[in-house]
C-alpha cells in the first residue's frame, strides 16, 4: 500500500491519499474484522444457535 500524506503548514501530517485499489481492499478488510468482531460477540452471548439452513427457512417464511 503506497498513501501520500497531506500535511498542514508546520508539516504535521493531517490526512492520507490512497489509491481507490488500497482504499477498496482496506473496505473488504474492515467488513471481514467486524464479520469476525460480530462472531466472537454472538459465541460470547450464550444465546441459543440454530442452523443455517434453519435460519433461512425461517427468514424465506416470514418474506413469503
Amino acid at each position: 500500500m503506497k498513501e501520500h500524506y497531506i500535511v498542514d503548514k508546520n508539516g504535521k501530517r493531517i490526512s492520507v491519499l490512497l489509491s481507490i485499489k488500497d482504499y477498496g481492499k482496506m473496505l473488504q478488510e474492515l467488513e471481514e474484522l467486524e464479520s469476525i468482531r460480530a462472531y466472537d460477540r454472538a459465541k460470547k452471548s450464550g444465546d441459543d444457535t440454530i442452523p443455517f439452513e434453519q435460519a433461512v427457512d425461517e427468514i424465506n417464511k416470514t418474506s413469503e
